[in-house]
């Protein structure tokens, strides 16, 4: 699964195999040709990428644990309808077939990955570190148990992933960007222009007449969906989160410090650290004996460690915390050790090991009056989702009765929240966004609704609930040419004075291309040529826009040319020059794209790599057996 490449995105050959995969997951079909390749029948094997095989078991597994994240994310479980609504079956399909690629040429190189390369990797990775940026065992254990993996097969994933990992930067790591190509971004950036440009405003055009009534109706006529009222509905809204329920006064001072005694160390100040060397042996006695030759001086730790030709970022663990080591026994013997004092030979995860503590640098704690405050409070919310899914069974309840919320929460004691009118942006009738919870999503829900729906309750992201009952619908409308009569007549306007100075313009623009300069054409207008310097593209230059500079920018130098500025101006422009700062390949900004232009083109090659393995070693996929492992009803 794409997650395994723990790597990705710490460098650029790790952002290159992010978006290849990526990329994949969307097109691997078209790689290997899915109309020709998929069967029916029944098979515990579900795909094979040349020797390798992708069970039934794996697919299930994996599509199971996209639907759980994918759940965690919007806050609520979702449907075999809904996951495949969001192209999951797809998309764990081709990410399954696309990792079996790299396995099957893992499996042809005869690639290994040793249990060490595993432990380092996971510990280097800083998704499970802490503030101070070493590995957290806690987090790491908490992490895996938010997504539904364990330990075991974590590790497991890690070893294919890190062999994988080596073909991609095999594939990937010696590219270097053409010198041209690297130039040619940066002057398209770099470049900077000079122009003298005239504004032109209404002053420019003449009075504009007042409209008839039957041009105001007939531009109604002609935009009324302009004008159109979108629909808005009424809803009765509850919102409860365990932050409502709280109550710290309530909570018992034996409890704050029973917590406080728990975790104090490690959430108000800085943990015991200790400096930790190691040497790692194929066996128990092969420690003993080195045990015994570091006991009669036979030889020192360091002296042992290059004896043994250990790589210094191997022995040097460095400064951890006891949460720190990803193996639990080589933690305990580290901290029961003093100062300078080496082990006993130490049965750990991947083999026997001696330590030595070089240094010890002691914990800190804030004194318990400091943290008593925020303690009791987050016990307090701690008890309340308790609460809280008492409360959320109480009201779901009553809600299956067919009762109304408003009804219901005033009965339990809360108190609804009651929008007269919201449309399906979450604005009301003045354009106003309307405050509300969930805002991003509960307008979209309650415009899914409809009245006497009972809609399922929304998940917040504190662990509450938010549900609703839409109470009213007023449909879309076209609103009356009375109703909006100002707008219709601003809009008028503005729309001829635009047209106007559109016409004016372009004029102007034909004197300029027969010969005249803008100095001249100036001295029929109100306002006068402005000096424009150092113009970056897509960048507003005041009294420039972004939109005005860019039509600079699409003008060759020495030409004209003109564009708008809002609604009621225009500018009238002359390109007087274009420079660009010379390419220098030491530069940090040249680094920047050259590394920008090693990932684009990286991505090009892995991309064409996968589909030459797969188009050698073939793929077959039943979809069949997919469809029945991942359950999906089709």
């Amino acid at each position: 699964m794409l997650r395994n490449m723990r790597n990705v995105g710490r460098t650029w050959i790790g952002k290159v195999v992010a978006g290849v995969l990526f990329t994949l997951l969307i097109l691997s079909f078209a790689v290997w040709g899915i109309g020709d390749i998929f069967r029916g029948g029944t098979s515990a094997t579900i795909a094979r990428v040349g020797e390798t095989e992708i069970t039934a078991e794996m697919a299930r597994q994996t599509y199971q644990d996209q639907v759980r994240r994918l759940s965690i994310q919007i806050g609520q479980p979702i449907t075999p309808t809904e996951a495949r609504a969001f192209g999951l079956d797809r998309q764990v399909l081709s990410s399954l077939v696309t990792e079996a690629t790299l396995d099957e040429r893992a499996r042809q190189l005869g690639l290994s990955v040793s249990d060490q390369l595993v432990a380092d990797a996971i510990m280097q990775d800083p998704t499970f570190h802490d503030s101070a940026g070493n590995f957290d065992r806690n987090r790491f254990q908490a992490l895996l148990g938010n997504v539904g993996l364990t330990e075991e097969r974590y590790l497991f994933e890690q070893r294919d992933a890190v062999a994988r990992e080596q073909i991609v930067a095999a594939i990937a790591s010696d590219i270097s960007a053409p010198i041209a190509a690297m130039e040619a971004v940066h002057r398209y950036g770099a470049e900077r222009r000079e122009a003298r440009f005239l504004i032109l405003d209404e002053s420019d055009i003449g009075v504009v007449p007042s409209p008839s009534e039957q041009e105001l109706a007939d531009f109604h006529q002609e935009n009324l969906a302009r004008y159109r009222a979108p629909e808005y509905r009424s809803a009765s809204i509850l919102a409860i989160d365990p932050q409502d329920l709280a109550d710290p006064a309530a909570v018992a001072e034996s409890q704050v410090r029973a917590v406080y005694e728990q975790e104090g160390e490690t959430r108000f100040g800085a943990p015991e650290r200790r400096e930790v060397q190691r040497i790692q042996f194929s066996d128990e006695d092969e420690a003993r004996e080195a045990a015994r030759a570091l006991e009669i001086g036979q030889t020192d730790f360091e002296g042992l460690a290059r004896e043994r030709g250990i790589p210094d970022d191997v022995f040097e663990m460095g400064m951890l915390t006891r949460d720190g080591f990803i193996d639990r026994a080589l933690a305990d013997a580290a901290f029961g050790l003093a100062e300078g004092e080496i082990s006993d030979p130490v049965a750990g995860r991947f083999g026997h090991s001696l330590l030595r503590v070089v240094t010890i640098e002691d914990g800190r704690v804030l004194p318990f009056e400091e943290v008593e405050a925020e303690i009791r409070e987050e016990i307090a919310i701690e008890e309340a989702r308790d609460r809280m899914r008492r409360v959320y069974d109480e009201i779901e309840d009553q809600r299956a009765t067919g009762r109304p919320l408003e009804e219901i929460a005033r009965e339990a004691g809360f108190t609804p929240r009651l929008v007269e009118a919201i449309d399906a942006e979450g604005r009301d009738p003045a354009g106003n966004r309307i405050d509300l919870p969930l805002a991003d999503r509960l307008s979209g829900e309650i415009f899914d609704s409809d009245i006497g729906i009972d809609n399922a309750a929304l998940r917040t992201d504190e662990g509450g609930y938010v549900w609703f009952d839409v109470t009213g619908v007023q449909p879309a409308r076209n609103r009356e040419l009375s109703e909006v009569r100002d707008a219709v007549a601003a809009d008028w306007r503005r729309e001829q004075v635009s047209l106007r100075l559109r016409e004016v313009a372009n004029d102007k623009l034909e004197q300029l291309r027969t010969g005249q300069d803008l100095e001249t054409i100036a001295q029929d207008s109100a306002g006068s040529v402005a000096q424009a310097e150092g113009l970056a593209r897509g960048q507003a230059s005041d009294p420039l826009d972004s939109a005005a500079v860019n039509a600079v920018f699409a003008t060759r130098v020495g030409e004209s040319g003109t564009a708008p500025l809002g609604d009621t101006r225009r500018v009238l422009f002359t390109v007087d020059q274009a420079r660009a700062t010379p390419f220098l390949t030491t530069t940090p900004a040249a680094e920047t794209i050259g590394d920008r232009l090693q990932g684009d083109i990286g991505e090009d090659l892995l991309t064409q790599f996968i589909a030459q393995l797969q188009d050698d070693v073939g793929v077959s996929v039943n979809e069949q057996a997919y469809r029945e492992a991942i359950g999906l009803d089709f």
